[in-house]
């Protein structure tokens, strides 16, 4: 049995070693997890990780930062694109713009320049009291007929020289008598075109057809009731279509011949017109001023004027056609050819005529 003393001893060293054994339950854990060794290896391994997790998310950053960037400056460019294509669109419209009022402008600066020069030529015409009432209204316009026959006889001139010009090609070449006689045809229904224009201007302003401001100066020293006298016409043409056979000269002059009686009867028609309408102004006294309402008379006697244009027209137009059915075919493109030559150069008289150097007065 033992002591109190031994007991004592033992639950001592119990104690102690139940006390020791605690403390080394709780301190190798303890050791384990703070021993020098074990916490910088775990520390650096930690740091690494997150190291490599701060790398990888900045560098997650920085690749979808670069497609951003990428995809952002996408639409930058394309407005920037439109935007420059906008200003180049805009640049060539006010290019074109400014070409088109320079057009506008130039076609306005030549028609004024036209009715200049169509104001002085009427100047030479007919005139009331002063005032040129032929082609001008009381607004001072051109008469629209007028303006539009004079458009259409230029590029009737214009086609004519090309025909003339064609015609001397073909005689040169000696083409077939089919080609001539188309030619020929042509040629005459444009001298007939020529006529129905006339017919039209002269129910506008008859006085300006007959003036014959429309052709050049020395066409209209031959001037006869708005156009060529017929006889005149055959003595130019006879030298051109020669040799003729018995039987064409006998109606080559009997054409002459009548073509001329018809002129003379149309002159003395208007004689006779110019002394009636002469009477009907001189009728009645009006007092001053009142030109207008006592003129009835005088109106009617113009209007008969238009007649003698139209049957001095006609007069024109047969007489192409009689010639045409005597004359072969190249005898009819002679004659044509040599017609056209007589225009061109009555027109070309005129332009040296209006360049000649004059004196300084």
């Amino acid at each position: 049995m033992s002591s109190p003393t031994t007991q004592f001893a033992t639950s001592g060293t119990m104690g102690i070693y139940q006390q020791s054994h605690q403390v080394n339950m709780w301190g190798n854990p303890f050791r384990a997890d703070t021993s020098p060794n074990t916490c910088v290896s775990a520390v650096l391994e930690d740091d690494g990780k997150l190291d490599n997790k701060s790398e990888d998310n900045s560098n997650g950053t920085i690749g979808s930062s670069k497609k951003y960037d990428q995809e952002a400056s996408k639409p930058v460019e394309k407005v920037l694109r439109r935007l420059a294509q906008n200003r180049e669109a805009a640049r060539k419209s006010r290019l074109r713009k400014k070409a088109y009022v320079q057009q506008l402008e130039t076609s306005r600066l030549k028609l004024t320049q036209i009715e200049q020069e169509l104001g002085r030529a009427r100047q030479q015409g007919a005139y009331v009291g002063g005032v040129d009432t032929s082609n001008l209204g009381l607004s001072g316009t051109v008469n629209s007929g007028v303006a539009a026959f004079e458009m259409e006889y230029g590029h009737w001139v214009e086609e004519q020289n090309r025909r003339t010009s064609e015609l001397r090609n073909a005689l040169q070449a000696s083409v077939s008598d089919i080609e001539l006689r188309m030619l020929v045809e042509n040629g005459m229904n444009h001298y007939y075109e020529l006529f129905r224009m006339k017919g039209t201007v002269a129910k506008s302003d008859v006085f300006y057809l007959m003036s014959g401001m429309w052709k050049t100066s020395a066409e209209r020293f031959f001037l006869w009731i708005g156009g060529f006298r017929p006889s005149e016409l055959l003595k130019v043409l006879k030298p051109h279509i020669e040799p003729l056979s018995d039987q064409q000269l006998l109606e080559v002059y009997n054409l002459q011949h009548s073509s001329q009686q018809a002129e003379d009867a149309l002159s003395q028609g208007m004689d006779k017109l110019q002394n009636s309408l002469s009477l009907a102004l001189a009728a009645n006294s009006l007092p001053e001023g009142n030109y207008v309402s006592n003129m009835s008379a005088a109106m009617v006697e113009l209007e008969a004027l238009v007649s003698f244009v139209d049957q001095a027209d006609h007069l024109r137009q047969q007489t192409l056609q009689q010639m045409s059915r005597i004359l072969t075919t190249r005898q009819a493109a002679r004659g044509l050819l040599a017609l056209g030559d007589y225009f061109q150069r009555l027109r070309a008289l005129s332009s040296l005529w209006a360049a000649r150097p004059r004196e300084a007065s």
